[in-house]
């Protein structure tokens, strides 16, 4: 199986989204990926637990891609060795009456991970520079002061808003969370494969919409969007990684891949020792137990 280097994935520099693969070759039949999976699983596993232990360092990971291309299964697959108190995911959908009597980022600074713990975002902040910018009728629901109408959402005020996100991300990189944004970069080609399957199967209806269709014929501009956010938003402190996702196997190996190994050079994480008295005392709680 083809050895990679995650730094090929990472976006480092100014890209054209056109130019980045949706397919990546990893020179083995899928059955062999899914066991190097499960591997690397057990592996990200053992550093949660070691994670929750130390409780200095919280992981988040941000999923952003195109409908159908895998986020869910993606999820299940990659932590499905976790155990369930180390690991939280959320899927931001439409904003509640709630949430939007806040500001764009409360919602997500509620879900943040405590440390110890892995976040997911299915679907991120990023949406507020993405789904909004596309229709950017729905930033009126926002209700904020200086937008009264479409008209008021020029460049300066993406700009700002990517500053915004910037600087969330910067606040809390510092403060312990090891950030990871993968972007599923998905053809259109096989994105229309996977929505005639969710219609020819009847087990799959429950996930076709409509809206699918209508949100498919503004793939260009949502690419766009997607190239910016790549280009703007992608630091050392919170990197974005191209991830190929025309194939769903190799995807989520590739995805487990980068977070091992990228979490693997905190040698910090470690379990914490016992107190010096506590250690000395070892043998003599042994002692009470086997003597019970």
């Amino acid at each position: 199986m083809k050895k990679i280097n995650i730094d090929d994935f990472r976006i480092t520099a100014p890209v054209n989204i056109s130019e980045l693969p949706t397919r990546y070759d990893l020179k083995a039949d899928e059955d062999k990926i899914e066991k190097k999976l499960r591997k690397v699983s057990k592996k990200l596993a053992e550093i949660q637990n070691t994670m929750y232990a130390h409780g200095k360092y919280a992981v988040l990971m941000c999923i952003q891609g195109m409908d159908t291309a895998g986020k869910d299964s993606l999820i299940r697959e990659v932590f499905k060795e976790f155990n369930v108190r180390g690991i939280v995911a959320h899927s931001f959908k439409k904003p509640s009456p709630l949430e939007l009597k806040h500001d764009y980022l409360w919602r997500h600074y509620k879900r943040l991970p405590a440390r110890g713990k892995f976040g997911i975002f299915n679907r991120t902040h990023y949406e507020n520079v993405l789904v909004t910018r596309v229709h950017p009728e729905y930033l009126l629901y926002e209700n904020m002061p200086d937008v009264l109408s479409v008209d008021d959402v020029d460049e300066s005020f993406w700009d700002r808003r990517f500053d915004e996100i910037n600087n969330f991300e910067k606040h809390i990189a510092a403060n312990g969370t090891i950030i990871f944004k993968f972007f599923l970069n998905l053809s259109k080609e096989e994105q229309k494969y996977r929505l005639l399957r969710r219609l020819n199967k009847p087990n799959k209806h429950w996930k076709f919409s409509g809206d699918d269709l209508d949100e498919r014929k503004l793939w260009d501009d949502y690419h766009r969007c997607y190239e910016d956010v790549l280009n703007r938003s992608s630091k050392p402190y919170a990197p974005w990684f191209n991830i190929p996702a025309d194939d769903k196997p190799t995807a989520r190996y590739l995805v487990a891949k980068i977070l091992y190994d990228t979490l693997k050079t905190y040698e910090d994480i470690q379990n914490p020792e016992l107190p010096p008295e506590e250690k000395a005392k070892i043998n003599y709680y042994k002692e009470q137990l086997n003597n019970e």
